[in-house]
């Protein structure tokens, strides 16, 4: 069994074999959630078929064909968008962190005292913002 693991970019670390593992799970994660949702709209068209054997009337088949398409549409809404926000995450923390060492390497070359100036007026930014320090 394989095991995927997400690597976010680290100082000196921006290797292709990085952005390969990174790829290769995005894909597995993408391949996996494609035959999830193959499955279910299999199943559904099983019960579909079965129940649309039995309709007579045409109302029937109206609310049968409306469920069916709301139940498809969630389940595809459903899956991209959580794909579209954990990319969106993704991209927002190493965006987050690139800026963090680049911070770092900035204070590391200033002199100390000036150094800790700028860190002072960076704590006071910081405790106004909505985000308290730790989370996430």
């Amino acid at each position: 069994m394989a095991v995927f693991t997400l690597n976010t970019p680290r100082a000196g670390a921006g290797t292709s074999a990085d952005a390969i593992s990174a790829e290769d799970a995005d894909l597995a994660r993408l391949r996996y959630g494609a035959r999830l949702i193959g499955g279910a709209f299999l199943l559904l068209g099983v019960v579909f078929s079965i129940g649309a054997a039995k309709i007579t009337g045409g109302a029937e088949m109206v609310a049968a064909l409306g469920s069916m398409t709301t139940v498809v549409g969630t389940i595809i809404g459903a899956f991209f968008g959580v794909q579209i926000a954990s990319h969106g995450k993704e991209t927002a923390e190493a965006g987050r962190t690139r800026a963090e060492q680049a911070a770092q390497v900035a204070l590391g070359k200033l002199n100390p005292d000036d150094a800790s100036e700028v860190i002072q007026v960076l704590q006071g930014a910081r405790a106004g913002s909505p985000r308290q320090p730790g989370q996430s």
